[in-house]
């Protein structure tokens, strides 16, 4: 039992962990900002990428389908600063317009061309492939301590692992600009910073943990998870340091909370029935979400008609 654990659900579950921690974190800043449709839009438009790669390359790489994901949500994330800007659109406008295009170009590509013959799965796109992230080196708890089965660890949660410490480390460092220009970005730029450099590099790790999460979450749980943690958070508490620590534990809650209903739940019911591990983790993220909002309306009847 404890050999099937570590081969098929350990590393699932860690891969669900690591995206859902890295969105969570990044997302406290888009609800500060009002932004959190960017995650929305860098989410759907990774589908033309996607499908782009495959009709160049030929073939579904796992290095191709990065690289051309990493450049749909470049390309997302300066269309959107650009039909703002031309435009004169709200920002959720603009990014509504952008990811709804990019989204359906990649539908349109998919039945062009070589992508006719390349095997891609909608439902991949939508739900990602937790269930088939497997780490076959580690078959008891005892080999975790061998650093030579960490070499063999699945691509995805090493990926993933790397993207969260980047972020973090991100976010350690650059803290105190991100919560000045978050707040009140006319007095980020009084005290020399940048609003728009801060913005923008924002936005590229946003875009990075959403290209990364891509293949093994889906576009599903990156956009339930960089939104549902942090605004739930927000309405737990009003300081930021607490929001970041209270999304991550409800980001974490969700992710193993809802990857064990998925793997466990409907044997445990005692039915011949499967659930998606990424749909499963969304709905607990939206549950955690829900109650966290009921709770604040019910501590303070007065805060939903203030919201």
């Amino acid at each position: 039992m404890q050999a099937h654990l570590l081969q098929v659900d350990l590393p699932a579950a860690a891969a669900a962990l690591f995206a859902a921690l890295a969105c969570a974190l990044l997302g406290n800043f888009l609800v500060l900002r009002r932004q959190s449709l960017m995650s929305d839009a860098i989410s759907h438009s990774l589908l033309p990428g996607v499908v782009l790669a495959f009709m160049v390359s030929g073939a579904r790489t796992s290095g191709a389908m990065f690289l051309g994901a990493a450049i749909a949500a470049v390309v997302t994330v300066a269309l959107v600063q650009f039909v703002r800007r031309r435009a004169r659109l709200e920002s959720g406008a603009a990014m509504g317009v952008v990811f709804s295009i990019m989204f359906a170009a990649g539908v349109v590509l998919i039945e062009q061309g070589p992508a006719r013959n390349v095997d891609l799965d909608a439902d991949c796109v939508l739900y990602g492939q937790l269930e088939h992230i497997m780490w076959l080196a580690a078959a008891n708890p005892g080999a975790l301590l061998d650093p030579a089965v960490w070499r063999e660890a699945p691509r995805q949660v090493v990926t993933l692992a790397g993207v969260l410490a980047a972020s973090a480390v991100a976010v350690a460092l650059f803290w105190k600009e991100l919560k000045i220009s978050s707040f009140d970005p006319q007095l980020a730029s009084a005290l020399g910073f940048s609003p728009r450099a801060i913005d923008m590099g924002l936005m590229f790790f946003v875009g990075l943990v959403a290209v990364a999460a891509f293949e093994a979450v889906g576009s599903i749980l990156v956009i339930a998870m960089f939104i549902c943690p942090a605004a739930a958070a927000r309405s737990t508490t009003e300081r930021l340091g607490a929001q970041v620590a209270v999304s991550l534990a409800y980001a974490a809650v969700a992710a193993l909370g809802g990857y064990t209903l998925a793997a466990f739940g409907p044997g445990w019911a005692g039915m011949d029935a499967s659930l998606t591990a990424s749909g499963a983790i969304a709905t607990v993220s939206g549950l955690i979400l829900a109650v966290a909002a009921l709770a604040r309306v019910r501590a303070a009847p007065g805060a939903l008609a203030k919201t």
